[in-house]
């Protein structure tokens, strides 16, 4: 196709922010995109139980450093719900409320099978409710899916009434 062509083609007369709005969302979507296709150079299947643990502490600490970031793009990848087709990025970015100051990924509280449970340290802020610098060590639930740890989007953990 020559340079004429592609000038002349009806698609090149597209507003000039339209083309903007699409490299602007590629930017945004080639990191977490990287992060995810760069986890899958790790074979869970055959680690041994404690490496096991310090993989799902990994994708734990990764995941807590984005959210607390409030990179979101980033985290999305981490999140089972990314795996569920009913979900998008959209919806996903639209959730928030809560600040996070602080984060420490302390340890693994259980792991049975493809379920497990991370205690994270978290100082947060929750703004609309006037509430800042709010300490809390929250259970945090993770899934291996396909031999992966993700972490379980559901009710906000610091309000779960279950311990």
């Amino acid at each position: 196709m020559s340079k004429s062509s592609v000038l002349s083609h009806p698609r090149s007369t597209a507003h000039p922010l339209t083309v903007h709005r699409r490299h602007a969302l590629a930017c945004l979507l080639a990191p977490a995109l990287a992060t995810l296709v760069s986890g899958c150079a790790t074979s869970p299947a055959n680690t041994a139980p404690g490496d096991d643990r310090a993989l799902l502490l990994e994708r734990a600490s990764a995941y807590w450093a984005a959210t607390k970031a409030n990179d979101l793009v980033t985290a999305w990848p981490y999140e089972d719900v990314s795996l569920d087709p009913r979900w998008t990025l959209q919806a996903y970015l639209k959730r928030g409320g809560i600040q996070y100051d602080a984060v420490e990924v302390k340890g693994v509280r259980s792991l049975e099978g493809d379920t497990a449970v991370v205690d994270v340290e978290i100082r947060f802020s929750l703004p609309q409710m006037r509430l800042r610098n709010q300490v809390s060590v929250i259970p945090d639930r993770w899934r291996r899916i396909d031999g992966r740890w993700y972490h379980v989007l559901g009710r906000n953990s610091l309000f779960d009434d279950k311990r």
